[in-house]
């Protein structure tokens, strides 16, 4: 996988025009969530949810934007790595993360 860097700059007329860099690489486990609240969500118009896996030394924060390099799909991350990682004294450096799936806003 790899971040997207959101910068925002602005124009000439009074507004600003968003634009999407990429950034550090990292490897994620990405598992889209089929439990039965999670398909009814998807049905009434929410967008997929999955669980994002990645090492502790790489933690995803509420909002990262990132791309999955096999297939380049987008995703945003609706919670923090934080509220869900491993213990410090865990032999697994993991942390898990909400993601949905997304589109990159255009101008």
């Amino acid at each position: 996988c790899q971040i997207l860097n959101h910068i925002r700059t602005d124009d000439d007329y009074g507004s600003s025009v968003d634009t999407w860099t990429d950034g550090s690489k990292f490897k994620a486990a990405i598992i889209k969530n089929s439990s039965t609240e999670a398909v009814i969500a998807e049905r009434q118009g929410v967008n997929e949810i999955y669980t994002v896996v990645t090492p502790k030394t790489f933690p995803l924060d509420y909002h990262d934007v990132f791309k999955r390099l096999s297939d380049q799909q987008i995703f945003r991350v609706t919670g923090k790595t934080k509220d869900s990682e491993a213990p410090a004294a865990s032999s697994v450096a993991i942390a898990k993360v909400t993601a949905e799936k997304w589109v990159l806003p255009s101008d």
